[in-house]
């Protein structure tokens, strides 16, 4: 790279910090809005995040990033394919033609309309009130058509929408995936359902919040959550949300009549923490200071919270203290009986309080609905009747009002329809992936968790996942590290294994 390239690239560099202050800038309005601001704030802040996205869009889609990017694109063309700074030429092309096709305004109203959507749907839901949230979804789905539409050329409308979260992936590769997933464990669920049931009563003892926030916090650090770089909140819906590389923040949710809620929101939104705590210091404010992919992302908050957080080695180690800390809600619950009962399969209405035998289904009942809605077929008028009948038909339950059916999830709410949630099913899938090629390299690992040391894992994801944040697409990252690409196998083993062992054989 000669002086002038240098200067150059020096330039593009600095284009960026100011995109990536930018958008840690609007993370912190989100994150206050979703913590501690007055709801009366609402319709301001709306405002402000707008702002904020307008100024980030202007700057993303400026045509001066278009000329630096093509006047540096011979000297990165010249170096190595699997180099950083082909990564770094790739990523930012990616981002820049991506956010061209989207105009400034749009984003800008777009922005301003989650935002106080968001505010409705947090009012709206307690109150079981989909009637008045209604009409904002309804302008949701007309601007995620919208934003669709911005990439021609997909097979389907929700394309484009999936390939920002999980860039190669699309409905025509998701639907067979889902289909299989489907299958199997509608007919797991099936059979468990024929078994004793796991007794999990005693998880809805009286558990006070205090206690539960600190064993919670206790937890998290144990896994490596770095607390002066980070801290946890309460919020409507837990989120993980990152300002900076040195601020990374996560919440959760306190029932005081449910002792998993919090417990394993706070394993789950430290998982996504450790990720981007975990990215190497030199891309500090750059386009690779991100995860791979959502699917990825949601790999590592499952891992923590389903193959450590409920293993049977796991609380070998921490049952003791938490019985300590509860000693008279668990006075009469020993190891197993615990164990068991967090792992207790059976359907429900809440899919952040699912099982994992059953939450892909949830999953794919979202999924199924987004895409019915943006190809026309369901209106949102309709959309809570088909929700009742879909949790009927692939669960055998049905929410008694929308507050537990379809206004439980927040992502409708503030952020497109389309594009999210198949996120969370691939997720499941890489969690076990990964965490088989963890134990290939070092069988100790769950020795170890049974002594509650966490050290030899974080590191080994650190070097193999984390500290390359968004330089490999997900497909690439679990080639590298699993030499294989996606399967379903290591997953559905994961699952036969343990829960077989729990509620015997699932062939039925």
């Amino acid at each position: 790279m000669d002086a002038a390239q240098q200067t150059q690239w020096n330039e593009l560099k600095a284009r960026w910090r100011e995109i990536y202050d930018l958008t840690g800038a609007a993370a912190l309005l989100h994150w206050d809005q979703a913590t501690y601001m007055p709801p009366a704030g609402g319709a301001a802040r709306a405002r402000q995040s707008a702002l904020l996205e307008r100024l980030a869009h202007e700057r993303r889609t400026d045509p001066a990033i278009g000329r630096l990017l093509d006047s540096l694109e011979p000297w990165f063309a010249s170096q190595p394919p699997d180099s950083v700074e082909a990564a770094h030429y790739r990523k930012m092309r990616k981002v820049y033609e991506r956010a061209t096709r989207i105009p400034a305004a749009f984003a800008a109203r777009f922005t301003e309309h989650v935002a106080n959507t968001y505010m409705v749907w947090a009012e709206a839901r307690p109150a079981n009130d989909f009637k008045r949230v209604q009409p904002c979804l309804e302008q949701t789905l007309v601007l995620s058509r919208q934003m669709a539409e911005f990439f021609p050329g997909h097979a389907h409308i929700a394309d484009p929408l999936i390939d920002m979260a999980d860039e190669g992936m699309t409905v025509a590769t998701l639907r067979p995936l889902f289909e299989t997933l489907r299958r199997t464990l509608t007919s797991w669920v099936a059979v468990i359902a024929e078994r004793p049931q796991v007794d999990a009563a005693f998880l809805r003892r009286h558990y006070p919040k205090p206690q539960q926030l600190a064993f919670g916090e206790r937890i998290a650090a144990a896994f490596g959550y770095d607390f002066r770089r980070g801290r946890q909140d309460e919020t409507h819906h837990p989120f993980m949300t990152k300002f900076s590389h040195d601020d990374v923040r996560i919440t959760t949710r306190v029932d005081e009549h449910d002792l998993a809620n919090a417990l394993f929101s706070t394993m789950h939104e430290t998982g996504h923490a450790l990720y981007e705590l975990g990215i190497d210091e030199a891309y500090d404010a750059t386009v690779l200071d991100a995860g791979a992919s959502l699917g990825v992302h949601e790999s590592q908050s499952r891992l923590w919270e389903n193959l450590v957080g409920r293993s049977r080695r796991f609380w070998e180690h921490y049952y003791p203290a938490l019985r300590a800390t509860f000693a008279e809600q668990l006075a009469d619950v020993d190891l197993e009986t615990f164990y068991r009962a967090i792992n207790r399969v059976t359907p429900s209405l809440i899919r952040t309080e699912a099982d994992e035998v059953t939450y892909n289904l949830h999953v794919i009942i979202r999924f199924d609905l987004e895409l019915e809605l943006l190809e026309g077929r369901l209106s949102i008028a309709d959309l809570p009747e088909a929700w009742g009948a879909r949790y009927a038909e692939s669960l055998g339950v049905r929410p008694p009002d929308d507050r537990d059916g379809v206004m439980q999830d927040v992502h409708w709410f503030a952020g497109p329809i389309g594009g999210g949630f198949q996120s969370y099913a691939l997720g499941n899938i890489m969690a076990a992936q990964f965490y088989a090629a963890a134990l290939d390299a070092h069988p100790q690992i769950e020795a170890e968790i049974g002594q509650g040391c966490f050290t030899t894992l974080h590191a080994w994801l650190r070097k193999n996942i984390y500290r390359h944040g968004a330089r490999y697409t997900a497909d690439e990252l679990l080639r590298r590290v699993t030499g294989q690409p996606l399967t379903l196998e290591p997953y559905l083993t994961y699952l036969r294994t343990k829960y077989g062992e729990i509620y015997g054989s699932l062939e039925g």
